[in-house]
């Protein structure tokens, strides 16, 4: 959650109504959450964001199911980058779900939680995505690590402060606070993510990290 701005909105996606509505209320009872709406798949999500656009009551992170009639998680990810860009995707997701989870990276998704999370992870979780933050459920981040699809020669196209900063994407830091760490513009910060993502053929923040896992440059932090 930013400060000073209320808690994290959400619009909570899953075709199971009985799912979707345990969701939403266990984020009811969450700090610092709070829920948008809901949609019953993924045409019924990205006319939801629509409709909140409208009124200017975009939420701050669409948790989504992947697996869904008439448009699945993979696709609505990929619409709501492009057509909603200020809204942050966090996938719900199975140990089953590699595959899918890797397209749904593919396509800007800001990361994922497992089924079963508990309270401590989602509400992170949520709040991480909505800062601009990478979260990564510890046992789905060493699957996914070894199993990215980037060059294992990438990291030695890096500069030193490419390096540098690919840890601390890892470490779920925003481009924020990085450029404090660093004491670097933020704008400096942002070009130095976008350069090391081309360099290493990836398309978002948490692909990084998973790539600085599977390097050993960093563990995947433990559920807070």
């Amino acid at each position: 959650m930013m400060a000073g701005v209320g808690p994290t909105r959400v619009l909570v996606v899953d075709d199971h109504a009985v799912v979707r509505r345990g969701v939403v209320a266990y984020l009811e009872v969450l700090d610092g959450v709070a829920v948008a709406g809901e949609a019953a798949d993924g045409k019924a999500a990205l006319e939801k964001l629509a409709e909140l656009a409208v009124h200017g009551e975009l939420p701050d992170v669409v948790l989504l199911d992947l697996q869904m009639p008439r448009m699945d998680g993979v696709a609505v990810t990929g619409e709501i980058g492009r057509r909603f860009p200020s809204v942050r995707v966090v996938i719900l997701t199975s140990f089953g779900e590699n595959e899918r989870v890797h397209a749904a990276l593919q396509q800007g998704a800001a990361g994922y939680l497992l089924k079963d999370a508990g309270p401590a992870e989602v509400a992170a979780a949520l709040q991480a995505a909505s800062r601009g933050e990478v979260f990564l459920d510890a046992a789905v981040a060493r699957r996914l690590a070894q199993e990215i699809r980037a060059p294992r020669s990438g990291l030695g196209a890096l500069t030193a402060r490419e390096r540098e900063i690919l840890v601390l994407v890892a470490e779920g830091r925003s481009n924020k606070q990085i450029a404090a760490h660093l004491v670097i513009s933020e704008r400096t910060a942002r070009t130095h993510v976008s350069n090391l993502l081309g360099k290493l053929q990836l398309s978002s923040r948490t692909q990084a990290a998973l790539v600085a896992i599977r390097e050993g440059l960093v563990r995947p932090a433990e559920p807070r």
